[in-house]
């Protein structure tokens, strides 16, 4: 009996099924199937957003309350001094001497003696208003000094008003036997009217009615003018 050989072709064919020429095991060809993890679906998913709040609309801010400034009240005036008042006042003092005492002397009833024999007396011509400009009316007032003889010397003086009563202040010199008519306190001045001489008249021929001016500074009283008239007696 004739064995007959498969034909080359066929051969071939069988062998390019079975893979031929290489391993004769079976390979299955496995289809990868990849599967998201939760991570990456969460992170895929956009995050929820969150509702914002409504803006509120704030009510607006009461308005303060004005403030009321009440002004502080101003400390009483002091009441003006009275000529009267001077009849128990001080003349000079330590600071500003009267006729080279060295310490104030005190008036009582218009009057001082001394031991030396000297007197001091308040005259009648007084002027009441402000000197110093502290709104308190101040007293300017005259005293005449006899020491015994037959000089009688006369002196201008001024009292500050320190609480409704006066304080020695300052004073200035007319000089021996110049009577004083009258004095005027304004504008923060004295005035004084006063007779006086000429040059080479005896001390008792008065001839000339003098107006002086005064103005008060510090503890001087200074004379910043003056105007003359004729005096016949």
């Amino acid at each position: 009996m004739r064995r007959t050989l498969p034909s080359f072709p066929a051969v071939t064919l069988v062998c390019l099924l079975t893979a031929c020429g290489g391993d004769t095991g079976t390979t299955d060809t496995a289809s990868t199937t990849v599967t998201p993890s939760a991570d990456a679906s969460t992170a895929a998913a956009p995050a929820a957003i969150a509702p914002s709040a409504t803006p509120t609309t704030a009510a607006p801010a009461a308005p303060a309350p004005a403030q009321t400034l009440t002004a502080e009240p101003k400390p009483p005036a002091a009441p003006a001094l009275t000529c009267k008042q001077l009849a128990g006042a001080h003349v000079g003092s330590a600071k500003v001497p009267y006729n080279g005492y060295p310490d104030y002397l005190p008036l009582t009833e218009g009057r001082w003696s001394g031991e030396d024999g000297a007197t001091v007396l308040l005259q009648k011509p007084c002027g009441i208003g402000d000197l110093d400009g502290d709104g308190a009316a101040d007293a300017v007032g005259v005293v005449a000094l006899n020491g015994g003889g037959s000089g009688t010397f006369f002196t201008v003086l001024v009292w500050r008003n320190s609480g409704g009563k006066p304080a020695f202040r300052a004073l200035a010199d007319l000089g021996d036997r110049t009577p004083v008519l009258s004095v005027q306190v304004a504008g923060q001045q004295a005035r004084v009217v006063w007779l006086t001489r000429s040059d080479g008249r005896s001390m008792a021929e008065l001839d000339i009615r003098r107006t002086s001016t005064y103005q008060l500074s510090g503890t001087t009283l200074a004379e910043v003018g003056h105007t003359d008239a004729p005096y016949t007696p």
